[in-house]
């Protein structure tokens, strides 16, 4: 038997009140407390919804590489990917973006909403460059909520623990996920062989 929960009303007497520290620590804008964590972050989640569906895309680069343009404005690099853009596409549609920041080694996450646009300025893009090359787009976004996230999930999956870390041979190669969901048509060895190959030279 399920009992789906299908109100609000019910919803909040299952789980009770939030407390104060919970509801006091979401703000409008960055601290310099979340600032630092911002810049102390070298990944994070971009959450995005569009008319094709939802979305969750991983980015990364040194910590630093998202900038904080001011206490209500984020600038992110579009590094070079697998050109799907699918965050892009749905941004165009909603602009309405959520943020996920991680910190090596620390158990708090910060969690950042707000709405963005694609900014193809040259000169905005030339200022992100690595090893001169520029991205194609940057992701301006304007921030309207954020708050951290304490440490109950990160402290349960023992994600920055090297005991639990498991061994990437023990799992599907890129190139046989690839293959089983192409039914064939793609991956494989070859595959595996020039991604290994094709990815230190394609990172930006």
């Amino acid at each position: 038997m399920t009992r789906p929960i299908t109100d609000l009303a019910t919803l909040e007497a299952l789980y009770g009140e939030p407390g104060a520290p919970s509801l006091a620590k979401e703000v409008p804008q960055l601290t310099p407390g979340y600032r630092a964590l911002i810049e102390a972050s070298p990944f994070f989640v971009l959450a995005t919804s569009g008319p094709g569906g939802l979305d969750a895309s991983p980015r990364g680069d040194g910590p630093g590489f998202v900038r904080v343009a001011d206490e209500r404005t984020l600038l992110i690099p579009d590094r070079r990917g697998n050109n799907r853009i699918d965050s892009l596409r749905n941004v165009l549609a909603d602009p309405r973006v959520g943020l996920l920041f991680l910190v090596p080694g620390v158990n708090e996450t910060l969690r950042v909403n707000g709405r963005a646009v694609i900014d193809a300025d040259p000169a905005l893009c030339e200022s992100f460059a690595v090893d001169g090359k520029p991205p194609k787009s940057v992701l301006a976004v304007t921030v309207e909520s954020v708050f951290f996230q304490c440490a109950r999930a990160l402290l349960r999956s023992r994600l920055w623990d090297p005991a639990v870390q498991v061994p990437r041979a023990s799992l599907p190669s890129t190139g046989a996920l690839l293959a089983e969901a192409s039914a064939g048509r793609e991956g494989g060895e070859a595959y595996e062989r020039s991604l290994a190959e094709r990815i230190p030279k394609t990172l930006y």
